[in-house]
């Protein structure tokens, strides 16, 4: 089993990396091999709307997303961190979200779990959970907790609680993975979710 932490911001040592490291200690410790991918110096172009990839499942944009496609592809369990600029996610996580079209419902990412770890200094958490876990159920993946932390000039080093609780997340991702739920085949696929513009 592998749990991949998926850190979107572009500090690459920064408070989403550092929480990430503990989400990922607490699943190694539940017996999973994890790693620590950071978009921090990678070159991510964002889409460009071409909608090739619905006729061919990949995304014709050459960037270091190639690499970051079959780590997600391999792993069990995705957890998705960023930290909050502008009262919402980074735009690294958000590119990151649209480039994953290529991977659509009911493909690559399909009964994967997902976690989330979001970081700020103030407004913004909710706006970002909401979206990373619309993101999640609609892909379909099965979605795990979330650790939400405000953190002040002293860093992480006094959230006790903080760090525990993203520990079991880390532990809680590799139980969940370990059930093997998979989404029935009727409600996979691109159907699956209704909008406005669905006749």
């Amino acid at each position: 089993m592998k749990i991949l932490g998926l850190s979107c911001s572009p500090r690459k040592q920064g408070n989403t990396a550092a929480l990430l490291e503990e989400a990922l200690k607490g699943a190694k410790q539940g017996g999973a091999e994890v790693e620590l991918y950071s978009v921090s110096g990678k070159n991510i172009q964002p889409c460009d709307g071409c909608w090739g990839c619905m006729k061919t499942g990949e995304c014709h944009i050459k960037d270091d997303m190639q690499e970051l496609y079959g780590k997600m592809a391999e792993a069990d369990g995705i957890i998705f961190g960023t930290p909050i600029y502008f009262y919402s996610m980074g735009g690294q996580m958000k590119t990151i979200i649209d480039r994953t079209i290529s991977l659509g419902p009911g493909r690559r990412l399909a009964n994967k779990v997902g976690g989330v770890v979001v970081t700020c200094g103030s407004l913004g958490l909710e706006a970002a959970l909401k979206d990373l876990y619309f993101f999640i159920v609609t892909r379909p993946m099965i979605p795990a907790n979330f650790v939400a932390a405000y953190v002040g000039p002293d860093g992480l080093t006094q959230m006790e609680q903080c760090l525990k609780a993203t520990h079991n997340l880390g532990r809680q991702m590799v139980a969940l993975a370990a059930k093997k739920f998979e989404f029935p085949e009727e409600f996979m696929g691109r159907a699956i979710a209704f909008g406005t513009h669905t006749k």
